[in-house]
């Protein structure tokens, strides 16, 4: 028999935390390696926000929520916006107690353990890398479309699908192409791709504008007959399907390594970016919705917006000019998911959770290259052959739970360290981050039961490699004698 102390003991290691950094620059306890350079200002982080966010829910999830839910559809971008909302206000002052880079995981590591923080990183990981292999995929419609319209031409369906997607193919080459292209972006450096990812976004967000002008000039109210089919469930689930797109928000909280004065410019390119994604968000699905019955959006799996212009101006000039705006915005998604990725396996890296490897810095681009190039990897190969419709919802659950970990996180450090400085403050504290909880916890119980099966089963992988590796390497667990950690080559 062990001694009584043994579990006592293991307890204690599996749920030590690190001790909350209020300000960046030097390393805290438990890390080891390099920090990044402090490049990144106001305006470029809610620009990944919005470049994160804006992309992936309007141009093509409306084509899986709109039959969900129907005209409802509109409440069902409401609801996911209020529960992002709360989340996006937690997050503003998580982000500002302890700006650091790991998002979530770093939240979860200070405030509620490693062990904890190792399954948020699950679900971040299972976030982060299956959305941006998500968001690959529904490129490909849209630089198809963008090809047919301009030249007449089509690029062939055995490279734009999936092997078990609904009409097979043998490989989603574009997506590839579009991942390859992100990563040599990131690898130059942080500071150009954000400096490139703004410039999208103003492209995009002028992309939209555009066809919420056009679209309203069809405005049909009986399009809204029969407002919610599927009643108050329906609306639930598509609220939960368009919940994939506000990883975004989250993509602000991971460049925490890389951003100046992080205390306040972290929540304010956070309330930006939910500010205008939300603005975007209704009035696209009302113009969209008013232009077309809602039984149509199921059958325009492939450059939905695009397909809509269409049919309205009678012409593929303004289809054009949105599937290319859709090309470029969709690879200001892909980019920014896949930026945010990188930086958290860099924080589990630092702390030893991880490999040395994911931790270690270019010391001429000043960027994780190491990990940069292992992330797009795996990402491409998903995007290659897993079909858009498997890959959303999965992204929905680790958002969503990556949510209420901060909401969470909030309130536990609230008490636990209520001197600690703080550059914005939750405003109706703590009903706030309670019912930020509450919402999302909703949603999350929506979700298709097939979702959870995945994630439970990823999630249960992840803690046995902690148990296995990251519990004995962990940077704190050394320096607090705890576990002898071995130095990697």
């Amino acid at each position: 028999m062990g001694s009584p102390g043994a579990g006592s003991g293991l307890m204690q290691e599996l749920l030590r935390r690190k001790p909350v950094r209020s300000h960046g620059g030097q390393h805290a306890a438990g890390e080891v390696g390099e920090h990044l350079p402090r490049t990144i200002g106001t305006f470029q982080l809610a620009m990944f926000g919005v470049g994160a966010t804006i992309g992936t829910g309007i141009f093509f999830v409306l084509s899986s929520a709109v039959p969900e839910a129907g005209p409802a559809v509109i409440v069902s971008f409401v609801m996911a916006g209020i529960a992002a909302g709360l989340a996006a206000i937690c997050y503003a002052e998580m982000a500002s107690s302890v700006p650091v880079s790991g998002s979530t995981y770093s939240y979860a590591y200070a405030t509620l353990g490693e062990i904890v923080a190792m399954g948020v990183a699950a679900c971040l990981l299972l976030e982060y890398g299956v959305s941006t292999a998500a968001v690959a995929v529904g490129w490909s419609g849209y630089l198809n479309e963008a090809i047919r319209n301009i030249t007449g031409l089509e690029l062939p369906h055995a490279i734009l699908a999936a092997p078990w997607d609904t009409k097979p193919g043998v490989v989603n080459l574009p997506a590839v192409v579009l991942v390859g292209l992100c990563m040599l972006l990131l690898i130059r450096g942080a500071s150009e791709s954000a400096q490139v990812n703004a410039i999208m976004v103003m492209i995009k967000l002028t992309v939209l504008a555009m066809f919420i002008v056009i679209a309203l000039t069809a405005f049909n109210a009986d399009n809204f007959a029969g407002f919610a089919p599927f009643g108050v469930a329906g609306m639930a689930t598509a609220a939960g399907t368009i919940f994939f797109s506000f990883i975004g928000l989250d993509a602000v909280s991971t460049a925490g390594d890389e951003v100046k004065d992080p205390q306040k410019t972290m929540p304010r390119a956070l309330l930006a970016a939910l500010f205008i994604v939300i603005t975007f968000y209704v009035l696209v699905a009302v113009a969209a919705v008013g232009a077309q019955p809602w039984q149509l959006f199921e059958d325009q799996s492939e450059a939905g917006l695009a397909k809509i212009l269409e049919n309205v101006t009678g012409t593929p000039i303004w289809a054009t000019i949105l599937a290319l705006g859709a090309v470029i915005s969709i690879f200001s998604v892909t980019l920014v998911t896949l930026y945010g990725q990188t930086r958290i396996l860099f924080a589990m890296g630092r702390d030893g959770m991880l490999p040395r490897l994911f931790a270690r810095v270019n010391p001429r681009t000043q960027t994780p290259v190491n990990n940069t190039i292992i992330v797009a990897i795996v990402v491409a190969i998903l995007a290659a052959i897993v079909p858009l419709d498997y890959l959303i919802d999965v992204v929905s659950i680790g958002t969503l739970t990556a949510f209420i970990v901060v909401s969470l996180g909030v309130i536990i450090l609230r008490y636990r360290e209520p001197d600690l400085p703080r550059g914005f403050r939750v405003p109706g504290f703590p009903v706030t981050p309670i019912l930020s909880i509450l919402a999302c916890a909703y949603i999350l119980i929506s979700l298709h039961w097939y979702t959870w099966v995945i994630f439970i089963g990823w999630v249960a992988v992840f803690l046995v490699f902690y148990m296995l590796y990251g519990r004995k390497h962990s940077v704190l667990g050394q320096e607090r004698g705890d576990e002898p950690v071995e130095e990697e080559k």
